[in-house]
């Protein structure tokens, strides 16, 4: 019963709510390591007879594991979603979630590149020759300039790109689309990259960003390549994603003076509250910036 309910749950996120693949694989392993729990510790299948001290006991579970408060946070809410979804549906008549309640996570700064940084990422360093030079390249200054995700970088189309207006259109999540402004050197690079791309590689599909073979290109490349271009003298942070450069994206625009309501819509957030952030990033950065210019700043006596 459990799994059959698991399976229309998936259907409703996949078709109604058109979450994006990466966030389906992480409910359905959440998921799926909730009902492994009770089965193997309860003999659980019948989603009728799943109480809160069920899911309470999961939660202790968890806490042995040592998982961290935001991979439990996430869990829960995966939990949370598929019950309210049987409730909604009436394949169950009283919600077991309703009663738990999971302190928050304390909000952590967002990781990114110092400007100098970013500067020197794309003055400095050296790229290869050949087509890998001007992949990943233009990965780093998509990443960079137009702050969208990896997946969505990946699913970059030819024609979303506006090279007259200097423009794109990036498919977000759940299929909402988003204009982002792009400046005149990226759209020069769009243009020598599509020249070249349709000399040498032979493509059956019509993504922008393609590997030498004319195949798509994957999350696992794209990390990779973020991964080892900040590892190059670059930066000291542990993290070094493809969404730190979406970070660094953002902070620096609010650096910059810009609205956060602005960087709310080139971000594609559906909030404001995911985009606030920003502003604690900012100031973070004034402190940094008062404490290194203001001759009061310093409390040595």
């Amino acid at each position: 019963m459990i799994k059959e309910h698991l399976t229309l749950f998936e259907q409703y996120l996949k078709y109604e709510k058109r979450m994006s693949a990466h966030t389906l694989l992480a409910y359905n392993n959440d998921l799926n390591q909730f009902i492994a729990y009770l089965s193997g510790t309860y003999e659980l299948a019948d989603t009728k007879r799943v109480e809160a001290i069920h899911i309470r006991s999961f939660l202790v579970h968890l806490n042995e594991l040592k998982h961290k408060e935001r991979s439990v946070q996430r869990k829960i809410s995966a939990i949370k979603s598929f019950f309210k979804f049987l409730l909604k549906r009436q394949m169950i008549s009283v919600n077991p979630v309703a009663q738990i309640k999971v302190p928050k996570a304390p909000a952590r700064l967002p990781v990114f590149l110092e400007q100098h940084q970013s500067e020197k990422l794309f003055a400095e360093i050296q790229y290869p020759d050949g087509w890998d030079g001007l992949n990943h390249r233009l990965i780093l200054e998509l990443l960079y300039q137009t702050g969208m995700r990896r997946g969505e970088l990946i699913s970059l189309k030819e024609r979303d790109i506006d090279l007259f207006r200097n423009e794109l259109v990036v498919l977000g999540k759940r299929n909402k689309e988003r204009v982002i402004p792009i400046g005149a050197d990226l759209v020069q690079m769009i243009r020598e990259y599509l020249k070249e791309k349709q000399q040498i590689i032979h493509c059956e599909h019509n993504n922008l960003l393609t590997l030498e073979s004319g195949k798509p290109l994957y999350d696992n490349y794209v990390y990779r390549v973020v991964n080892r271009y900040l590892g190059q003298d670059i930066t000291t942070l542990s993290k070094r994603s493809p969404h730190v450069m979406r970070h660094t994206f953002a902070t620096h625009l609010t650096h910059n003076g810009a609205g956060i309501n602005a960087i709310k819509e080139l971000l594609g957030h559906s909030s404001l509250a995911a985009t606030q952030i920003y502003t604690h990033s900012n100031i973070e950065h004034l402190k940094k910036i008062y404490q290194q210019a203001h001759p009061k700043a310093t409390n040595e006596s």
